[in-house]
């Protein structure tokens, strides 16, 4: 009799930096850096850092006397702070308004070893100073929303001489919440953005290791009307192209039943919102938690 074919694990069948780039396409259109531009008028620099902040620099275990690369980095949520530590930092947005906030907390602080950079994803890195082994870290917080993601986790990785660090959601993030997809019938549709990076890594040779960082947002609103508008927005953004004109409708009209139950009068109202506003007359019922994955890799393991 002959012998049983032998097992060979496919683990590589599914190319999933190919399925990325066509979720990518299937969700909305990502914010240009004029709309970043106009949001960073709202935004306030924290006098310390935040709980996500901490764990982040906690995690990302950056030496002293170590150079950092902070890709996307806003208003300077990790770069203020590693720079206050001595480090030198390269702080890179395609956002020149979120630069500008860098540069005025960097003046006032008196933090002369973070240097600003108007850099995407997509630009010519060494023609910005960006080149080979340029730091000893990458971070990238938050930040990555780009159409080819195993590409951006290269140019990380090319970037750094020792370690690359980032932060990519687990379901809600804070554009979208996960309760109320699962609630209206699109559970399917939830985003699992950082099994994409942990994936493609791992398939590039790379030994990822991953922590998970939880943060709380509470929605508030104008009125009722305004948590309709802003909630709709979401539900669409969220699924883009990938639900047909009938499903969206009735997981329109399923939230259209779900709002009234869960919005309630917000007892913080007129109080800050942590956002450069302040808090609206309604909030939902409960809180969104948002899980980050934090996803790190040294870059010499890669096999």
């Amino acid at each position: 009799m002959e012998a049983d074919s032998p097992f060979i694990p496919k683990l590589t069948t599914t190319d999933w930096n190919a399925e990325w780039v066509e979720l990518q396409r299937a969700r909305r259109a990502a914010d240009s850096a004029e709309h970043w531009d106009e949001r960073s008028k709202t935004y306030k620099q924290a006098d310390s850092p935040t709980p996500y902040v901490e764990a982040f620099l906690e995690y990302a275990g950056v030496r002293p006397g170590e150079s950092v690369l902070d890709m996307g980095c806003g208003t300077g949520a990790l770069a203020i702070p590693l720079g206050s530590m001595g480090h030198r930092v390269i702080a890179a947005d395609f956002s020149r308004g979120m630069l500008d906030r860098v540069q005025e907390d960097c003046e006032r602080l008196g933090l002369a070893d973070v240097s600003c950079e108007l850099m995407s994803w997509s630009d010519d890195w060494d023609a910005h100073g960006v080149g080979p082994d340029s730091v000893d870290v990458a971070l990238a917080s938050r930040s990555i929303a780009t159409a080819d993601l195993g590409e951006s986790l290269e140019r990380l990785a090319t970037a750094a001489r020792r370690r690359c660090c980032l932060t990519l959601p687990t379901g809600s993030s804070p554009r979208t919440d996960a309760r109320i997809l699962s609630a209206i019938g699109l559970q399917p549709f939830l985003g699992r953005d950082h099994l994409y990076a942990f994936m493609i890594l791992s398939n590039r040779g790379y030994e990822p290791e991953v922590r998970y960082i939880a943060s709380e947002r509470l929605d508030t609103f104008a009125s009722e009307e305004a948590a309709w508008d802003k909630l709709e927005r979401m539900v669409v953004d969220t699924c883009g192209t990938m639900v047909g004109a009938a499903e969206m409708a009735r997981a329109l009209g399923n939230l259209r039943a779900w709002l009234p139950d869960n919005l309630v009068a917000n007892p913080e109202a007129g109080r800050p919102d942590g956002r450069g506003g302040s808090q609206g007359p309604l909030r939902l019922r409960e809180p969104r938690v948002t899980t980050w994955a934090f996803i790190a890799w040294d870059v010499q393991r890669a096999g």
